[in-house]
């Protein structure tokens, strides 16, 4: 057995569950914004249809399959009902509907939107809705299509009336030219037809043209059609719900940012040595010693962690590095030292980061004269810092761009201090590869939803290739301030930041003795 047996085990999926819902919620304000969408969608909804109503009218069609015919098939099969609902739908009937409204022609394609025309199954009934925006408008367009689907269909009848009789007639007139040439023999045969044909124009005058009946006519409906304001609101919040579920769930499988402790180790392959926790206040930077808090107790962890993960004999070199510039890279280093100065080592930390103003400048120092003889061994132009209750601990940095220079000015030998090296950005300059080669351990700052999960893999693989050892990562959580206070101190970082980059040119002494009577 070489390690671990990993068994299906289904109380995981709980686990899982939760760590999905907690993805989620880390969108909460998309999830918010599909809410918002939605009950706006509802609201429209809601004020769009809170004043229309619908009136209903049914009419009973008749069989007009072959009215003038000897009929042997069902009623029910004489009818096309499909057929009679469309041309209840066309532009005919709408037009006529629309001067029963007393509305011109050319609004008819208006009100035939309004329109809704169903058939019941199994029955001979056309269902006329009409929608408008009052209770009367409604039922007066209902009635309206009623009476002009009627209308049409009793004129097609009459038409068909005229037709057949029309062609009764020019029966009739060849039988009398017949008639006249006819004998004796043949009058009684003649006249017979003339009779069964005299007939026929009978029936065909005597027959109805209606062609239906209006078995229920609209009436003004008592409230709105379809759900009330309430209905439509919960169901815009129940949709603005969904929609923001769904867009949390996108937007948390597109994220490539570091959110969790979890996607930090499997990015890395390395544990996580500490997670800092948000911290209301001021941007200090140096905590152990001079401030409590759960930050500066992270830091103490962080020593013990270190100590027992990568400096077993007191003794090391820690290169502290984020993969790109914004990590607390700064901090970290600054407190680690005096963290591992409250534990009792002698530590120097080392600053070859040339893109930020100096850490001696912005670390509470202590005067020269505090030196003991044990500091002599120190490199030229360190300075000792004030650690508050954890101690004191001395801090240089490099006088070259060369990040070379930083390895050179690190203690070596059995009685040099534990050295805590801070440089720039592994992915933007090559500075840390140089330095991984020579200490004993790689410290990774990365911060929680601001470093890429692509960064830390490209970290871990240039660490390895180079020959350093990655001991672990520290995740930042940031801070916990407002949107105007975290602008202004970005500003002012940007500002120091330029600053540092600008040379300083020295003036002649002319210029600096008129500067001064000036």
């Amino acid at each position: 057995m070489t390690g671990p047996i990993d068994f299906p085990d289904r109380y995981d999926e709980p686990d899982q569950l939760r760590d999905q819902l907690r993805r989620l919620l880390r969108h909460r304000a998309v999830i918010a914004l599909g809410i918002v969408l939605g009950l706006l969608g509802g609201a429209a909804l809601a004020f769009s249809r809170a004043h229309t109503y619908t009136a209903t009218s049914e009419v009973l069609v008749r069989s007009t399959a072959d009215p003038f015919g000897a009929v042997s098939v069902a009623a029910d099969n004489q009818v096309s009902m499909g057929t009679e609902q469309q041309v209840a739908a066309s532009a005919a009937v709408a037009i006529r509907a629309a001067r029963l409204m007393g509305r011109p022609e050319s609004g008819a394609a208006a009100l035939e939107n309004d329109l809704r025309i169903t058939n019941p199954a199994k029955s001979q009934v056309l269902r006329f809705e009409f929608t408008a925006r009052t209770p009367r408008r409604a039922a007066r367009g209902a009635n309206a299509f009623a009476e002009a689907y009627l209308a049409d269909r009793k004129a097609r009848n009459q038409a068909a009336v005229q037709r057949a009789g029309r062609s009764v007639q020019q029966q009739i007139t060849t039988v009398q030219a017949k008639k006249k040439d006819a004998d004796d023999a043949d009058d009684k045969a003649v006249q017979s037809e003339l009779d069964t044909l005299h007939k026929r124009i009978v029936e065909i005058n005597s027959r109805d043209t209606d062609g239906g009946d209006i078995v229920r006519r609209g009436e003004a409906p008592g409230g709105p059609s379809g759900p009330g304001r309430p209905a439509l609101l919960l169901l815009g919040l129940a949709g603005g719900l969904a929609l923001g579920i769904l867009l949390a769930w996108l937007r948390s499988s597109l994220d490539t940012r570091v959110r969790s402790a979890g996607e930090a180790r499997a990015a890395l392959r390395t544990p996580v040595l500490a997670l800092l926790p948000p911290e209301p206040g001021e941007d200090v930077l140096l905590r152990v010693g001079h401030l409590g808090g759960d930050r500066a107790e992270t830091y103490r962890a962080l020593a013990y962690r270190l100590r027992r993960t990568g400096l077993p004999g007191g003794t090391g070199r820690v290169l502290v590095v984020a993969p790109r510039r914004g990590a607390a890279t700064e901090e970290v280093a600054v407190n680690l030292a005096a963290a591992l100065t409250e534990c009792g080592d002698e530590v120097l930390l080392v600053d070859a980061d040339l893109g930020t103003p100096a850490l001696t400048a912005r670390l509470p120092l202590l005067p020269d004269t505090a030196r003991t003889p044990g500091d002599a061994a120190l490199p030229d132009g360190s300075r000792l810092v004030d650690a508050g209750t954890a101690g004191r601990f001395a801090c240089c940095g490099t006088g070259s761009p060369a990040g070379g220079s930083a390895a050179h000015r690190m203690p070596s030998g059995p009685d040099s201090r534990t050295a805590v090296v801070i440089t720039r950005p592994l992915l933007e300059h090559a500075d840390a590869l140089a330095l991984a080669q020579r200490v004993d351990g790689v410290l990774l700052v990365a911060g929680l939803g601001t470093t890429r999960r692509e960064d830390l893999r490209r970290a871990y693989e240039l660490i390895d290739c180079s020959g350093g050892t990655l001991l672990g990562a520290v995740l930042d959580a940031g801070r916990r301030d407002g949107r105007l206070h975290a602008a202004l101190r970005r500003r002012t970082r940007s500002r120091r930041e330029a600053e540092a980059a600008v040379p300083l040119v020295e003036l002649p002494a002319q210029d600096e003795t008129l500067t001064a009577s000036r």
